[in-house]
C-alpha cells in the first residue's frame, strides 16, 4: 500500500497510542495520581506531576471543539487531491483534545459542539490514523 502523505514517528510516550490504532481501540494515558486523562501522552501528568501512568481504552467519543477548513494545499501534490477537507480540535468525552480530521460528511456540515466518533483508517501496514466523523458510537 502506497500512501504519499507524511506518517507519524512514534517515539517510547506515543508508542502504545499508535500500536492501539493498529488494533482500531483509541487508547490514551491515565494518571495514576489524580485519575486524569493525559493527551498527547507524556512522562509526568501536567495536573498533579505524577509520573504513573496507565493506558486505557477511551471511548472515542467527543465533539468538535474548533476546526477549518482546508481549501488551498500546502504542498498542492501531496494534499490538492483531498481539498477540500477539515481538521479539527476534538473534545474527548475523557476530558482532553486531540487534532484529527472530520470525515463522513461535506466541511460545511461541521458545526461546534457537534458530536463525533472515531473511526480507524488503515493507511500503512503498519499505521493506522484516527479520524472521526459526525454520531456517537
Amino acid at each position: 500500500m502506497t500512501y504519499a502523505k507524511p506518517l507519524p514517528e512514534p517515539d517510547p510516550d506515543s508508542a502504545p497510542f499508535w500500536a492501539g490504532t493498529r488494533e482500531h481501540r483509541l487508547m490514551l494515558q491515565k494518571c495514576g495520581g489524580c485519575g486524569r486523562f493525559r493527551f498527547p501522552s507524556q512522562r509526568l501528568c501536567p495536573h498533579c506531576h505524577s509520573p504513573e501512568a496507565e493506558w486505557v481504552q477511551a471511548s472515542g467519543n467527543g465533539t468538535v471543539f474548533s476546526w477549518i477548513v482546508v481549501r488551498h494545499p500546502v504542498p498542492r501534490e501531496v494534499y490538492g487531491q483531498d481539498v477540500p477537507y477539515v481538521v479539527a480540535l476534538i473534545a474527548l468525552d475523557e476530558g482532553v483534545r486531540m487534532p484529527s480530521n472530520i470525515v463522513g460528511c461535506a466541511p460545511e456540515d461541521v458545526t461546534p459542539g457537534m458530536a463525533v466518533t472515531v473511526q480507524f483508517d488503515d493507511v500503512t501496514p503498519d499505521v493506522t490514523l484516527p479520524r472521526f466523523k459526525p454520531g456517537r458510537a
